[in-house]
C-alpha cells in the first residue's frame, strides 16, 4: 500500500540487491531501483536480467511508498529493453530520465498500454537537459501516465558550461520553469538532488528554496535525506494550526456576511483560503496539529 505522496524519491542501484532489500527500513514516498546512472555500464545487462530478483528483494517486507524502476533512455532500444523488464516485475511504475521529446513519451506510454491496458502504472519524468527544459511544456501536454516530474541540475549545468554553487542561482530559471509547467499540467514536481550527501545543512537550505518554489518533494540519495525530505515537505504543527485558524476565521466571516475578513493582521482572500485548505488536506487523518 502506497501513501500517495511525493516528498521523497529515494534511489538505489539496480545491481545492489543488498541495498534494495533494505528499502523497507526507510519510509520513503517513492523507492527507485536505478538501471540508469546508478548502475555501472558493465553491470546494466546483469541488473536488467535480475530485475525480478531485485523487486522481490524490495518487496520482502511492506513498503511505505511506490516501487519504481528508472530505465535508460540513451536510445529507444535501451528504453524498450528496460521497460519490458520492468513491466514483468511487481512495480508501481517507471522513472524516465532525460526526457527531451514528446514522441519518446508517446512510445513508452504506448508500450505500457499494450502490455497493461488500463491498469494503473505511473511514469515519473526527468527534466535534466537544455532540450528537456525547453520541450517540457509540450511533453507534459501529451503524457497521460506521467504523475510527477523531477528536475535534475547536474547534466543541465554541464551542457551550459556553468558551475554549480551552494545557492543554486545558476539553475533557478530552469528549476522554476519545470515546477510551473508541472503544476499547470497538473502533476507533482520533485526538486533536484543535493549531491553533497553528508551536508544536511545544505539539504535543509535547498529544500526550503524548493518548497517555496512549489516543489512537492526532493530527490534523495541516502536514508538521512529521506527522513529530512519527509519532514521538510510536510506542513509543520505551526503551519497546520495557522491554516485551521484562518479557515475558522474565514467561515465565521462568511457566515456573518462580512465582505472583508481580517485574520491576524492579514486580509483573507481566496488564494490564502485555497492554500490553507490544501495544507489541511495534506495532513494524515488522526495526525496531531
Amino acid at each position: 500500500m502506497t501513501n500517495g505522496g511525493w516528498r521523497s524519491l529515494f534511489f538505489a542501484p539496480a545491481n545492489r540487491h543488498d541495498l534494495i532489500g533494505k528499502f523497507h527500513r526507510f519510509e520513503a514516498d517513492n523507492y527507485v531501483i536505478d538501471l540508469e546512472d546508478g548502475t555501472p555500464e558493465d553491470q546494466k545487462d546483469w541488473a536488467r536480467e535480475h530485475l525480478r530478483e531485485a523487486t522481490s528483494s524490495a518487496r520482502q517486507k511492506p513498503l511505505s511508498g511506490r516501487l519504481l524502476v528508472r530505465i535508460n533512455t540513451g536510445s529507444m532500444a535501451a528504453a524498450e529493453r528496460d521497460l519490458a523488464a520492468a513491466l514483468a516485475c511487481d512495480v508501481d511504475g517507471i522513472v524516465v530520465p532525460k526526457i527531451e521529446k514528446a514522441e519518446d513519451i508517446r512510445f513508452i506510454e504506448a508500450m505500457i498500454d499494450q502490455s497493461l491496458g488500463d491498469r494503473p502504472f505511473c511514469i515519473v519524468g526527468g527534466v535534466e537537459s537544455l532540450r528537456g527544459v525547453l520541450a517540457f511544456q509540450i511533453i507534459a501536454s501529451v503524457a497521460s501516465r506521467m504523475e510527477s516530474v523531477y528536475f535534475g541540475a547536474e547534466d543541465l549545468i554541464a551542457e551550459l558550461g556553468g558551475q554549480r554553487s551552494r545557492s543554486g542561482l545558476e539553475v533557478i530559471h530552469a528549476r522554476q520553469h519545470v515546477v510551473l509547467v508541472a503544476k499547470s499540467a497538473p502533476m507533482a514536481a520533485i526538486d533536484m538532488a543535493v549531491t553533497e550527501i553528508h551536508d544536511d545543512e545544505l539539504f535543509v537550505e535547498d529544500s526550503g528554496r524548493g518548497r517555496s518554489f512549489g516543489y512537492d518533494g526532493k530527490i534523495c540519495l541516502n536514508p538521512a535525506q529521506v527522513k529530512l525530505a519527509n519532514r521538510l515537505f510536510s506542513p509543520g504543527a505551526a503551519e497546520i494550526g495557522h491554516a485551521r485558524r484562518l479557515l475558522a476565521a474565514f467561515e465565521a466571516g462568511v457566515a456573518a456576511g462580512r465582505g472583508t475578513i481580517s485574520f491576524e493582521g492579514q486580509m483573507i482572500d481566496e488564494p490564502l483560503v485555497k492554500r490553507a485548505r490544501a495544507i489541511i488536506a495534506s495532513v494524515p487523518e488522526g495526525a496531531a496539529s
